[in-house]
């Protein structure tokens, strides 16, 4: 091609013919940010008649794409993608290392080889199908499942492999890892198109909190309350609907038992090595949640017990005492506070052996719907529960427990926890005023007064009799349900159970 002072003027881009009769087009890009070297675009266009005129029209369309920078400049793979993203992501421990576990488990033996400028939605969309077909990329053939890897005898444990779908929250949350990772490739100027944004993973899942019901929720109390201990860690859970990694990362000098206080700081986590570290709380914020009289004196008989312990230990217990020292320990002295995954084990078995399908998050989800039912706020429940975004995850999650709010529950949630059973070594007061309500129908039932299957006064009848609140009241029948003696039904007023219900109790 001539120029207009004579001169041939260099023409950009190749057209070569290769040995097929193909013709293969070729561009300089610039230089791989990777690798260092030259980086071409390059397309092969069949033999045919009108081989020649194609390739030069994609000559022009690869020039145009270089000279718009809307070109891949690097032929990097996914996975040094990846590599580099994790490099310079600013993202919590916890959150890198669940990112870390699912690229590793399920993106990077699939994808990760795959050129970062060759992905595209329809690669990503067939990839979510797959997973949610089964996990393990089975493609429908059948075959063993080895325990182990190599030659070895086969036991009952080498199966025949079982297709399991990934749950569609585990393909959204590696959907928004990619589209993390490749927005930052576009930004890099690796890629000139996030693929992630044109891409649809699947719908989000519709929340299901499973909450135990009251009933539940007094046996597994009554069961946790075997150790004292471990009872005041399920009893706190329940009433403040904190995290586990926040339970386990509480120290004494966050409670003030005076004013009934209980400030949430930090959070507990394992690293990538299995040792027990600490953080901010989820949403990097501490949150102040005020104590009924109750949990305050279940935290002050915990603080008497680690007090009692430390006298065993050392001749002053004063001077050994420490405000940094965990509420919750596995050790005498309260110097290391639990694992998280221990708390979720030791309670999973508590469940298992009362044959309730619970888990250690369920007690957060039974403080929120409790709250809920009983009439507080949303804004009031988000904020004790640690939500972001004024109360949006708390509607969104507990949309369900919402329609009842208007049925406002008299009491608070410390009147509607089930009663605390008493240690061995405590003892119990007398003088309470549910107690002494408790009493006298428990005294007019068992002298005939009251017979099976009559009526009990209403709520608002006993408070006002006894002088009490109506919280009050219905502590008192708490008891009396938990005893069998009393039976409650929502929207009735409470009946005498059957003689026979209070021997099963």
């Amino acid at each position: 091609m001539a120029a207009s002072n004579g001169r041939t003027k260099r023409q950009r881009g190749e057209i070569e013919t290769l040995p097929s009769g193909s013709l293969r087009v070729k561009v300089y890009a610039g230089v791989d940010p990777i690798s260092g070297k030259r980086h071409y675009l390059t397309e092969v266009i069949p033999a045919g008649r009108t081989a020649a005129k194609e390739a030069e029209k994609a000559r022009t369309r690869l020039l145009a794409q270089v000279d718009e920078r809307r070109n891949p400049r690097t032929r990097a793979t996914l996975d040094q993608l990846l590599d580099r993203w994790l490099e310079v992501a600013d993202i919590e421990a916890t959150t890198r290392m669940g990112y870390v576990n699912k690229l590793n488990k399920h993106v990077r033996p699939v994808l990760g080889k795959l050129p970062v400028g060759r992905l595209d939605a329809e690669t990503l969309e067939s990839f979510y199908a797959s997973l949610r077909r089964c996990r393990d990329w089975c493609g429908g053939k059948e075959y063993v499942k080895h325990r182990v890897e190599g030659e070895h005898t086969c036991t009952a444990k080498c199966r025949p492999h079982v297709c399991k779908p990934l749950s569609a929250s585990s393909v959204r949350q590696i959907h928004w890892i990619l589209s993390g990772a490749l927005s930052r490739a576009v930004r890099w100027r690796w890629i000139a198109v996030n693929p992630a944004s044109q891409a649809e993973p699947p719908a989000p899942p519709h929340p299901d909190p499973q909450p135990p019901n009251p009933a539940d929720a007094a046996r597994i109390i009554n069961e946790a309350w075997r150790d004292p201990d471990w009872g005041a860690l399920v009893w706190l859970a329940m009433t403040t609907g904190a995290r586990r990694g926040e339970l386990c990362a509480l120290r004494w000098h966050h409670l003030n038992l005076a004013s009934g206080v209980l400030t949430l700081r930090r959070s507990a986590y394992l690293d990538e090595h299995g040792e027990l570290r600490e953080k901010d709380t989820k949403t990097h914020q501490q949150r102040r949640l005020a104590l009924d009289p109750e949990t305050t004196e279940v935290l002050r008989e915990l603080h008497s017990r680690y007090l009692d312990r430390l006298a065993l230990l050392a001749a002053d217990a004063d001077a050994d005492a420490d405000p940094a020292d965990y509420v919750f320990s596995p050790e005498p002295d309260n110097s290391r506070g639990y694992r998280p995954d221990t708390v979720t084990q030791r309670y999973g078995r508590l469940a298992t052996r009362l044959g309730i399908d619970s888990h250690i998050h369920a007690l957060r989800h039974y403080s929120a719907t409790e709250l809920i039912n009983a009439g507080v706020d949303v804004r009031t429940v988000a904020g004790r529960l640690g939500h972001g975004g004024g109360g949006t995850t708390t509607l969104r999650v507990y949309a369900a427990w919402l329609s009842e709010s208007d049925q406002r529950a008299a009491g608070t949630l410390a009147a509607r926890m089930p009663p605390r059973p008493a240690a061995p070594t405590q003892r119990t007061v007398e003088g309470s005023p549910y107690q002494r309500i408790a009493a006298d129908l428990r005294a007019q039932i068992t002298a005939g007064r009251l017979r099976p299957g009559d009526q009990l006064p209403a709520v608002s009848e006993l408070a006002a009799t006894h002088r009490v609140s109506v919280g009050t009241a219905h502590r008192a029948l708490a008891v009396l349900t938990a005893e069998g003696m009393v039976t409650v039904v929502r929207g009735r007023r409470a009946t005498v159970a059957a003689a026979r219900n209070r021997y099963q109790q």
